[in-house]
This record gives C-alpha cells, sequence and structure tokens, in this order.
C-alpha cells in the first residue's frame, strides 16, 4: 500500500530578498505581504494580508510611479510574561508596485482594518488624441 504524503495546507510567509544589498536598520524579519487584485470598471483594488498592522504602522510611498508599502509591527509579549515558544513569526511587510499611467496617481486611497490593507487605485481618463497644426516657416 503506498504512503501518503503529509502535505501542509499553510502557506510559509515569504521574506523579502534584498536584490540591491541595502542594509535593514531593523533588526527584524522582513516579509512580502501576500496581495489580491481585483480590478472593476472605475478601479483597481490591491488586498493586502498585514497582521498586526494598524494606520500608524503602515506607510506608504508613490514615487516614479512605484507605490511601495511598508508596514512596521512590533510583537507585544504581555507583561510579567517571557516567550518560551512561537509559532508566528513576527516582523515588518514590504511590497512594491510599479503603476502604469493608467491610474489616477493623485486620487489614491489606504484603508487598513483587521490586519487587511486595501488599496484603492482610481483609473484615470483615457488620453484624446489631440490634433497638432502644422505651420509653414
Amino acid at each position: 500500500m503506498a504512503k501518503k504524503e503529509n502535505k501542509s495546507l499553510e502557506i510559509p510567509k515569504q521574506e523579502v530578498i534584498k536584490k540591491d544589498e541595502m542594509e535593514r536598520i531593523r533588526s527584524h524579519r522582513c516579509f512580502v505581504p501576500k496581495t489580491d487584485i481585483y480590478e472593476t470598471e472605475d478601479e483597481i483594488i490591491l488586498m493586502a494580508d498585514i497582521p498586526g498592522a494598524n494606520q500608524d504602522s503602515v506607510d506608504i510611498t508613490l514615487e516614479k510611479n512605484i507605490l511601495s508599502i511598508n508596514a512596521f509591527i512590533e510583537t507585544e509579549i504581555p507583561a510579567g510574561y517571557d516567550r518560551v515558544y512561537a509559532e508566528y513569526n513576527g516582523g515588518d511587510f514590504q511590497r512594491s508596485f510599479r503603476l502604469s499611467d493608467e491610474i489616477n496617481q493623485n486620487n489614491i486611497k489606504a484603508v487598513v482594518s483587521n490586519g487587511e490593507l486595501r488599496l484603492h487605485l482610481p483609473k484615470a481618463e483615457p488620453a484624446k488624441a489631440k490634433k497638432i497644426k502644422v505651420k509653414a516657416a
């Protein structure tokens, strides 16, 4: 009889890979948040899982069409207790997305609730073709 493999249904957290070998100034591990992307007629919605995040711990920046999400999570240990064993790996979260010109970058909105970050990226008005008048010199 063939032995069945015991496969875990848990998906391990993926740590950020340093592409440019820059050093972090925080000693915490850094993970890539799992993100789902949805599209409606008017907007694109990013939903990122960032356990332990709140509005004060999330930093979102947009520079040169790169939307960067950083979340700095502090793992709390109740007063009077020493951690003996932990199954949850605490740490920070970091992820970046390149935005196209199809996004109205001036009206991006972000909401965080119960460890889920939702970014609403409204679509820009389509660029209209312009007729350029040619003059004789």
